[in-house]
């Protein structure tokens, strides 16, 4: 089970490397980020986008280019279908976003022709190492699924299970959270709790412990739970907390990035390739942890 980041990177370098196709790849912050993965040798790129700006921007980060392969071609959605491509042809195992709009990117994923799509949902999941914590911790859904329903929150659980096991999580405890932690019909996040609790029950949610609603101080802290006479395995120990919309989703993410100082990685799942789909607001290690996570998933799914 991995505890923190350092372990994370290890393990990747264990699995990796990986080839990643980099949709867009003239960007200066993506390339930072896929020189360091070359250095920690979990990574094989392939560089789609304007060659020219690539090779510019590889010169000013002294990047050497040498025997990597560059694909030249400076649209948008054309690079992302290229870059898509070499998944489809399995020549790479992982998709990067680069200097592209996400709404571009995914457009040409979820493509029933040409993308990556499955029968699955797709969805984000974001992981966290911080120092207030024992352990590294799943948020999920923080930037795809605006307002999941019941069914579309057991399909983002069930990809956030897979990622636990590419990360070695035995038995994964996963925290329902809401406002409050008890069962209203008035608050719909909670309700939704119970129902998936009850999935986990008969068997529908498995090799997870689920349980919920949470508020999230008392999925986080046993202190707090224990205060509140609250008697579950998941409470203080959660590995997975699944938001209850995007809202709650992308400011528990920021809050713990920008106010918490949380170290962060966060992929797209539930594609034919996991998806390294960073903020332009994310730093150059939070960018490098994606990459890493994506090998570690990349490794489980192939």
């Amino acid at each position: 089970m991995i505890k923190n980041f350092e372990e994370l990177m290890n393990l990747a370098k264990d699995r990796g490397p990986k080839r990643v196709a980099v949709a867009c790849a003239h960007d200066r912050d993506v390339l930072l980020s896929i020189k360091l993965a070359m250095e920690e040798e979990i990574i094989i790129p392939i560089l789609v986008g304007d060659e020219e700006k690539i090779v510019e921007i590889a010169h000013e980060i002294n990047f050497n280019l040498d025997g990597i392969r560059l694909v030249n071609e400076p649209d948008k959605a054309l690079a992302s279908r290229r870059a898509i491509e070499f998944i489809r042809l399995g020549q790479a195992e992982i998709l990067m976003k680069g200097l592209v709009d996400t709404s571009i990117i995914m457009k040409e994923v979820l493509s029933k022709e040409m993308g990556l799509r499955t029968d699955k949902l797709i969805s984000h999941v974001a992981i966290f190492d911080i120092a207030s914590y024992h352990k590294v911790f799943m948020v999920t859904d923080a930037a795809m699924n605006i307002a999941p329903s019941l069914a579309e929150k057991k399909d983002i659980i069930d990809n956030s299970l897979e990622l636990a096991r590419a990360l070695d999580i035995d038995k994964p405890k996963v925290a329902v959270l809401a406002a409050v932690e008890k069962v209203s019909p008035k608050m719909e996040a909670t309700v939704h709790a119970q129902e998936l609790v009850e999935m986990h029950k008969e068997g529908l949610i498995t090799n997870c412990i689920v349980d919920g609603p949470f508020a999230l101080d008392n999925a986080i802290s046993k202190e707090s739970a224990k205060v509140k006479g609250i008697d579950s395995p998941v409470a203080g120990d959660a590995d997975i907390l699944l938001a209850p919309d995007i809202e709650a989703g992308n400011v528990l993410y920021k809050s713990l990035s920008f106010l918490g100082g949380a170290k962060s990685a966060g992929i797209i799942l539930g594609a034919k390739a996991p998806i390294v789909l960073t903020s332009r607001a994310d730093n150059e290690e939070a960018k490098l942890n994606s990459i890493a996570l994506a090998v570690l998933m990349a490794s489980f799914s192939f």
